[in-house]
């Protein structure tokens, strides 16, 4: 419940108490609340509203302890006494008006970041710290910080002027893409696909292109996120275990997804400014989506785009996804060579791609004593189970 209906819960308090921060703090509380009443009274039946109503009364408690007699807070408080739990409905625009206060200029890129994977997307600390490949101590560090910084510069909770649309979009559009690639991907648990935070991506991407029909990254954002999330139904088995790209059953992809994502992509090259790093990976995303097989995949323009994209935002993820589309289109060997260029890259220190990559990779030339021993070890450092459990069972079958 808290997955589907967190955000918003956070996003009405925010919109009533003026601080972010506060909101947070006061829906947390809610939810211990819960955590001790539900078992014994039941879940109820509007749930958000519950834990909204909660929060609200302790913000009023909150404020008549402190003797806070100055006019706002005292028609905030009898205005929130007289609301019924039954009338909580946030304003549609709620959620994208916490992640513009989350992605504030006063903020660090950093600090916009965790803060918006912990209050809009309800991730866990320990999640948001293995999607960022960060420590944990140092994102609970960067929250707290970024809900003091917000309350000491009395940062309003509303969607930004016009004129500062331009300089508050990139933190905007790389924190919801952050939030798709946790919904299509899962760092952690039981599940492959969290197809709930995706679609709230999704969502959240629609109504920028809809309030920015002139920004070409908004489209190719877009256009990224829709044909990506064409592929969910095919992406899991019955099971919920995942099923790889080249495997999947390509009729149950989603074509009416497909067809919007290639739509938005021709609106971002109709603005004339050329791709930018979210179109072009919506341009490897289309290479997938037309080919009928796995087999008519372009492989070739998929190595050229990705070549673009790593020139114009370098990644080790990035390079690595680049030797993937070469293996494909020119075999594991050449393949093998970039990918042993990135053994020493920080960013990819600790995670479960590059040996996973390499040992697909070994057991393609026929090493499969070391091809077995890289998956073993990938599987150890995944955080998904779903993806350890993928990774195990190929080392099992060499």
């Amino acid at each position: 419940m808290w997955r589907i209906e967190g955000a918003r819960v956070v996003a009405t308090l925010a919109r009533v108490t003026g601080d972010v921060g506060l909101a947070e703090d006061l829906a947390q509380d809610a939810v211990a609340d819960a955590l001790v009443r539900w078992p014994e009274s039941g879940v109820p039946r509007n749930a958000g509203a519950w834990l909204t109503a909660v929060a609200k009364r302790r913000a009023i408690d909150a404020w008549r302890r402190r003797e806070r007699l100055d006019v706002r807070y005292r028609e905030i408080a009898r205005d929130l006494s007289e609301t019924e739990e039954i009338e909580w409905e946030p304003i549609p625009d709620d959620v994208l008006r916490l992640v513009f206060t989350a992605c504030h200029p006063v903020l660090s890129r950093e600090a916009r970041v965790a803060l918006t994977l912990r209050v809009v997307a309800g991730l866990t600390t320990e999640e948001i710290a293995r999607l960022l490949l960060v420590p944990v101590p140092t994102v609970q560090q960067r929250i707290v910080r970024a809900k003091r910084t917000l309350t000491a510069a009395k940062v309003p909770f509303e969607t930004p002027e016009p004129d500062e649309w331009r300089d508050r979009l990139g933190p905007v559009l790389g924190v919801v893409y952050l939030l798709f690639t946790e919904g299509y991907s899962a760092t952690a648990g039981e599940r492959w696909v969290r197809a709930d935070l995706a679609q709230e991506a999704v969502r959240l991407g629609r109504v920028l292109a809809a309030l920015l029909p002139r920004e070409a990254e908004v489209h190719g954002l877009l256009a990224l996120m829709e044909l990506q999330s064409s592929r969910f139904a095919a992406r899991t088995g019955p099971d919920g275990s995942p099923v790889l790209l080249a495997d999947q059953d390509r009729s149950r992809w989603d074509h009416g997804r497909i067809r919007r994502g290639r739509e938005s992509l021709a609106r971002c090259d109709a603005v004339g400014r050329g791709r930018g790093a979210y179109a072009l990976q919506a341009a490897i995303a289309e290479c997938h989506a037309v080919a009928r097989r796995f087999e008519d995949t372009d492989w070739e323009r998929i190595v050229v785009l990705y070549e673009a994209l790593g020139r114009l935002a370098p990644s080790p993820v990035v390079a690595l996804n680049h030797a993937v589309a070469v293996a494909e289109a020119r075999g594991p060997a050449p393949a093998l060579a970039l990918v042993d260029r990135l053994a020493g890259s920080a960013g990819l220190r600790g995670s479960h791609l590059l040996p996973s990559v390499r040992g697909e990779l070994l057991a393609r030339l026929g090493r499969i004593e070391e091809a077995r021993s890289e998956l073993v070890t990938a599987a150890g450092l995944a955080r998904n189970e779903r993806q350890a459990e993928v990774l195990r069972a190929k080392a099992a079958a060499l």
